[in-house]
């Protein structure tokens, strides 16, 4: 009998959560996400150096002013990190802007529109990139002027209909909803609880946002992501897209067993309802503490690792 991974891949389309090259050619994906978590634990694998040192020289040679090389070495490592990936691929890859302009529509379209070009003057089509932006309202609203221009977007950071909705509502290419950090706080909040994969709320809300714009006819893709368990990624075998962690991958890879598709558009449909405004948004977010907080924690830890990933760079740079 074909592997878990196998048949999961006739259902869903896999994408990898990763940006170890060694366990993309291994794995064949789809597609693969990054972010600067996964961009700083592949370079202290020692992965991608020629990658590092090439970024900071043309950063250097570009006549950027010294505060400004490390954002521009930072900008071409991970853009060149994509391209190096993109080689090993038949789809796309995602890009992240840096969590620090979460709040700034303005600066997240700029560096939006820098990373995108980046990759265009490497000579990869635009529909192979996606840019990937915390879904904030300021980040929603930044990825509808984006997508507007031809810019397709990647939001994350997802964790109710919310944020979903409203990215969908702002026409956005893909939404990238959280699984198992959601059952990270309901772990920590109700420990005496027993989670399996049909009571698990991250798979619950994952489902939700699926079954919400199936329903109501909206074109953005679902990519549910940040598994805990195998036991989460079955439950939602047939979702747009799934994002897996090559450890995850490896154990889907190993399994065996008949697996049939949790979800599957049933192909009923009715009137969308009216779009939410910023005021809704920011209403239901506060009503969510449980999104709420996992929002403001994704976004610290993504921009300690790029701080991290930029320490990184300046160590290296004085080598050179």
């Amino acid at each position: 009998m074909p592997s878990l991974l196998s048949q999961l891949k006739q259902h869903s389309v896999v994408v990898a959560d990763t940006g170890n090259l060694v366990a993309i050619n291994r794995f064949q994906p789809e597609d693969a996400t990054t972010n600067p978590s996964i961009i700083l634990k592949a370079l202290q694998a020692g992965q991608y150096q020629r990658q590092v040192d090439d970024a900071l020289r043309q950063a250097i040679r570009s006549g950027a002013a010294p505060s400004a090389i490390i954002a521009e070495a930072c900008d071409r490592l991970v853009v060149s990190m994509g391209v190096e990936i993109l080689a090993t691929i038949r789809g796309k890859v995602s890009t992240e802007v840096p969590a620090a302009l979460s709040f700034d529509s303005a600066a997240t379209v700029a560096r939006a529109r820098a990373l995108h070009q980046r990759y265009l003057q490497l000579g990869i089509p635009g529909d192979r990139v996606l840019v990937k932006i915390a879904a904030t309202w300021e980040g929603i609203q930044a990825a509808r002027q984006l997508e507007r221009e031809g810019i397709r977007c990647n939001l994350t950071l997802i964790f109710n209909l919310a944020q979903a909705r409203a990215c969908a509502e702002a026409d956005i290419y893909l939404v990238s909803p959280f699984v198992g950090r959601i059952l990270d706080w309901h772990r920590q909040q109700t420990p005496d609880v027993r989670f399996e994969a049909e009571n698990d709320p991250g798979v619950l809300s994952v489902r939700q946002v699926y079954r919400f714009f199936k329903q109501h006819d909206y074109a953005t893709v679902v990519m549910a992501a940040s598994f805990r368990n195998i036991g989460e990624v079955l439950a939602l075998a047939g979702c747009d897209r799934l994002t897996i962690s090559p450890a995850l991958l490896a154990e889907l890879e190993q399994a065996s067993g008949e697996l049939r598709p949790a979800l599957q558009d049933d192909g009923q449909r009715v009137l969308a309802p009216a779009c939410l405004d910023e005021q809704q948004f920011r209403w239901q977010m506060n009503e969510d503490p449980m999104a709420t907080e996992k929002l403001a924690e994704g976004i610290r830890q993504f921009h300690a690792d790029q701080l991290a990933l930029e320490a990184l760079l300046i160590e290296r740079m004085r080598e050179l």
